[in-house]
């Protein structure tokens, strides 16, 4: 058993894009004896480490770290995939009595993690093609409509273009002849039930965060974001995978074949995780108020709180 105490609860540490969520998790994990588990929808992507702002080689050799970089980007990976890698992570890690530390930006990442997931069956690679060329040929709001007579919870909830999600929907009737709705109802409970868990919720001031993200946009170009992005662009992926839609890929790519400048991708790429992290903002605020919301320069004190001391 780590000399720490009991590491029987988790940590979840989440906020918005670039408020400094993986340096504490770091700080900790050090600290206890901790492993750091991903809980960021992008960063499970080996061939994304730049532009998705992963650890470093050297940052992940200081600590363990699960659930980073092990997908392939030809993989359509989802929140109920990434349930069941955390759920053997987190088997391990409590086997080895250390404390697992959750960090990420996706909410609803944490959400399957706290709440459970609904227990929708995998869909045929036949019907997601299917649809997905349905989705080219036919544009989103044509699914939309149809949408609205098979599943018209779903269409309701759903903006007419947003394509992602209609075609999701669409794919969940079509293979399995219910809505989402009803699978929702039907779910897998949560990992973590109230009670075994403290969280986090990192909420820098805007503007400062806002100023970081567009400073590390352009130090991610210095890194080699663009090479990265050029490899990945090379493998002429479907444009609908969850990896090709990384903040700053699709911008990149216009760029690499010619539309804009490298200049007008790297603004679009800014502005594009700005508003992503106003959309988080809200999103935690709206569907995890279990997450105590904790200035970046206060969370270290808000950790000593809940971290056993050493004997």
């Amino acid at each position: 058993m780590n000399s720490q105490g009991d590491n029987s609860k988790a940590v979840l540490i989440a906020g918005p894009t670039a408020s400094g969520k993986s340096g504490l998790a770091l700080a900790l994990a050090q600290k206890t004896g901790g492993v750091v588990i991903n809980a960021d929808s992008m960063q499970v992507y080996r061939d994304l480490r730049i532009i998705t702002a992963r650890p470093t080689p050297a940052e992940e050799v200081r600590v363990p770290h699960r659930l980073y970089g092990h997908v392939d980007a030809a993989v359509n990976f989802s929140a109920g995939s990434w349930v069941a890698d955390a759920a053997q992570v987190l088997a391990d890690v409590r086997v080895q009595g250390a404390l697992p530390i959750f960090v990420g930006g996706s909410g609803l990442y944490f959400k399957a993690l706290t709440r459970g997931l609904s227990a929708v069956p995998p869909i045929p690679p036949e019907i997601r093609e299917c649809i997905r060329a349905r989705l080219e040929r036919e544009g989103a709001e044509a699914l939309h409509a149809e949408l609205g007579k098979r599943d018209p919870a779903s269409a309701e909830r759903l903006k007419p273009r947003d394509r992602t999600r209609i075609a999701r929907a669409l794919e969940v009737v079509e293979a399995t002849g219910r809505s989402l709705t009803d699978w929702h109802r039907d779910g897998l409970p949560p990992l973590l039930p109230p009670g075994t868990f403290s969280a986090l919720f990192l909420a820098p001031d805007r503007d400062a965060l806002y100023a970081r993200i567009d400073a590390r946009f352009d130090a991610m170009l210095m890194a080699g974001a663009l090479e990265e992005v050029a490899a990945l662009a090379a493998r002429r992926l479907d444009p609908l995978l969850p990896a090709m839609k990384a903040h700053g890929v699709p911008a990149l790519i216009r760029h690499l074949k010619g539309e804009i400048t490298l200049e007008e991708a790297a603004t679009i790429g800014r502005a594009d995780t700005r508003h992503y992290a106003k959309r988080q903002f809200t999103w935690f605020r709206h569907q995890l108020p279990e997450f105590e919301w904790v200035k970046p320069e206060q969370a270290a004190g808000w950790l000593q709180t809940i971290i056993p001391r050493r004997p």
